[in-house]
Order: structure tokens, then sequence, then C-alpha cells
């Protein structure tokens, strides 16, 4: 059973998200439930405004809902005794792509801290970033072309993921709107890092046709 707790979260995350100018990549939304464990998540990708598409920077994000949140919620709702209160996973990637070569070491590290604001007590951390090499195959050479041209540029990519989980006292159990100061720390940050690997010195591909 969904609970309105989770609704109230996707909300208030829109909201700030659409309040930053950030513009919502409506094909990447996705929410699903694990039917055979229970857990619900949330999947939804951001990216600056005016940019084409695919976009060079977008932030993946990603909240999920474990099946033992939902437990420890109803138990406190029905005022039954509880161990804990319930906390959501989340998740953001920050991705760059549609590079034409690898990044230099350093240059989107540098703008990429080990972890970020603090949300409701934790940070999420980054856990990982990872280069991307991606060949696409190649359309049929021409008669007389030599071996090995007419093969699409290579893509490249970087994506630095941040993992954390945001846990909720009673106070904002009993009031939901109390979780906005928490998605509006999280928006900024997102907002300013994605401005901030837009801003780097990187040469990148035009759109493909293709993908839009």
């Amino acid at each position: 059973m969904l609970d309105h707790l989770l609704v109230d979260i996707i909300a208030a995350i829109r909201k700030s998200f659409d309040e930053a100018l950030l513009q919502r990549q409506a094909v990447e939304e996705r929410f699903q439930v694990d039917v055979f464990l229970g857990d619900v998540s949330w999947e939804t990708s951001y990216s600056l405004p005016g940019e084409e598409q695919p976009p060079r920077v977008r932030a993946d994000l990603s909240i999920d809902w474990p099946t033992w949140s939902q437990t420890a919620y109803r138990s406190w709702s029905i005022g039954e005794p509880r161990d804990e209160l319930p906390e959501m996973l989340v998740e953001v990637a920050l991705r760059i792509q549609r590079l034409s070569g690898p990044p230099a070491p350093g240059s989107v590290t540098g703008v990429l801290p080990p972890e970020s604001p603090t949300l409701a007590g934790e940070p999420l951390v980054r856990s990982s970033i990872t280069v991307e090499q991606v060949h696409e195959e190649a359309a049929p050479l021409l008669l007389g072309e030599l071996a090995g041209e007419g093969w699409p540029p290579v893509r490249w990519a970087v994506e630095a993921t941040y993992e954390g989980s945001v846990s909720f006292d009673e106070a904002t159990l009993e009031d939901p709107s109390r979780v906005r100061p928490v998605v509006d720390t999280l928006t900024r940050w997102v907002a300013s890092t994605l401005v901030q690997l837009a801003d780097l010195p990187l040469d990148f591909l035009p759109p493909d046709p293709d993908d839009t």
C-alpha cells in the first residue's frame, strides 16, 4: 500500500526542482513497485534549462521507500510500538555526456565534492565516479573508403554517484511539509553542481538526431 508520505515527498521534489528552473526529462521518469519485496521506488531526471537533447549535463534522482519504512510508518500512524522511524534512501547521479574525448584527470573531480550538504543530519556520500566510452555500430562503408573510416565518433561520459538516506522524525511524520527545507537543500546543491559541470572547458559532440 502506497502511503501519502511518499506522495508528499515526490510532490515536494518536483515543486522544488521546477522552482529552481531545472528542466525535467519526462521520458526518464519511472515509478516502480517490487511485487515480491514490496519496495517502492521513484526515479526522475533533470537538466539545466535550454539544453539541447540529450543534454550535456544531467542529474538522475532515485528515491527508494523500502518495505520496512512503510511498516514503521504504518506502526507509527496507528500508535503501535516501533523500534525505529522510517527513512527513504536517496541516490543522485550527476552525469556529463556527449563528450568528444576523455576528460583530463582532475577537471571533473574538482567540482564533485566527496559528499553533499547535510540532509536531515546526514549528507549523501560520493560512492563512485565512472568514465564511459561508447562505441556505436558503424553504418555500412561506401565503396572505396579506407578501412576504419566512416565510423561514428566515440562518445564519452562521466558519472558520479552519491548515496545516502533521509530519516524522518516524529515532527516530520506529523507534518510532511517539514521535509521541504531538506528538499530545497538538495535542489540547490544539484543545480549548483550542474552549472559548474556545464561550465567546464570540455568538448562536446553535437546532439544526435536519433536521440531527440
